[in-house]
């Protein structure tokens, strides 16, 4: 059979991950995608996606549905974030074994390593500690998916692979004022203060921890990348007990100096001041990357090229909503 026939379900393609990959996938010459928005099919819904499954019989899929949100929303809602994605990726996986999916790539999160992890964080250090209070919830559940995925496997004998990519952003992030993350936040802040003519800006904290960004088009290539790889190649360079793979640049950045980078991407030209009596955060937050390296694989996208690409989305919307 051709391989760009093969039926591929992208689960959650209106989220950002989601919609990279389709939009990946078509780049590639995958015509045969199948997606569903949530009103057509609720992922939580056993039966649901038990009837989905048996009709459209797809041979890959791709579980990049999840709900997700910042600290505030997690610290709200924890009851719907742990039981939502529990559900979504039991049933997405359950499914896909019963009817004999060929493989399966779950989509995680760098939020199920331990609050105090060794830096760089590698893939041996999940389960070796106290995970961050603010999203536990969050990050139990998708360690639960990392755990189906590697049972199923040793059980059923399934190819069932897992990723765990870093802070994401790029075209289709969130924007909203209150419940965004620190680098599409700070593109909203800065571009409306220069709107507004604002003196300055303040940002949270001292500026000093550092953080790891990733273009979501490469994100999704690398989704791509690994799905694609023989049952072997995967298998070579994972362990059976740790099998999930970071997927990162393995580059970070200062607070401080990603405001100053948004501040000249949007053209603000004001001052940029810290208010130090303002939590910071981790100091430091960094996947390492060795087996996505020697998978082959490296990101395409500066980050400075991606600021610019994610404030041309925005400016898009923002003209969409007004």
């Amino acid at each position: 059979m051709n391989q760009l026939n093969k039926r591929i379900f992208v689960a959650g393609h209106r989220g950002m991950v989601g919609g990279a990959i389709v939009r990946c996938l078509n780049a590639q010459g995958y015509h045969n995608i199948v997606t569903r928005t949530h009103a057509e099919l609720d992922l939580t819904d056993q039966a649901g996606v038990r009837a989905f499954f048996a009709e459209e019989k797809p041979q890959e899929v791709y579980v990049a549905a999840a709900k997700v949100g910042g600290i505030h929303a997690n610290n709200t809602y924890p009851a719907e974030f742990i039981y939502s994605n529990l559900m979504v990726e039991a049933n997405v996986i359950h499914e896909a074994w019963r009817t004999g999916v060929a493989k399966l790539l779950f989509l995680g999160s760098s939020c199920i390593y331990p609050r105090l992890a060794a830096q760089p964080m590698a893939e041996d250090a999940l389960l070796t500690g106290k995970l961050e209070p603010t999203n536990e919830p969050y990050a139990i559940a998708k360690i639960a998916g990392i755990k189906l995925c590697e049972s199923y496997n040793r059980q059923y004998g399934c190819d069932f692979r897992s990723v765990m990519p870093t802070n994401l952003y790029g075209p289709g992030d969130n924007y909203h004022p209150e419940n965004s993350h620190v680098l599409p936040a700070m593109i909203r802040r800065f571009h409306e203060a220069k709107l507004s003519d604002a003196p300055s800006v303040v940002i949270w904290g001292t500026g000093s921890p550092k953080r790891e960004f990733l273009y979501v088009d490469d994100m999704a290539r690398a989704c791509v990348h690994v799905m694609d790889l023989s049952r072997e190649a995967y298998a070579a360079h994972t362990d059976v007990a740790v099998s999930h793979i970071n997927v990162g640049t393995g580059e970070d950045l200062s607070i401080a100096e990603l405001a100053s980078l948004v501040s000249e991407v949007v053209g603000y030209q004001g001052e940029i001041r810290y208010d130090t009596s303002k939590p910071d955060g981790a100091p430091r937050k960094l996947l390492d990357v060795s087996r996505m390296r020697a998978l082959g694989w490296r990101p395409q996208t500066g980050l400075r090229e991606g600021v610019e690409r994610a404030y041309e989305d925005f400016r898009s919307e923002e003209l969409v909503a007004s």
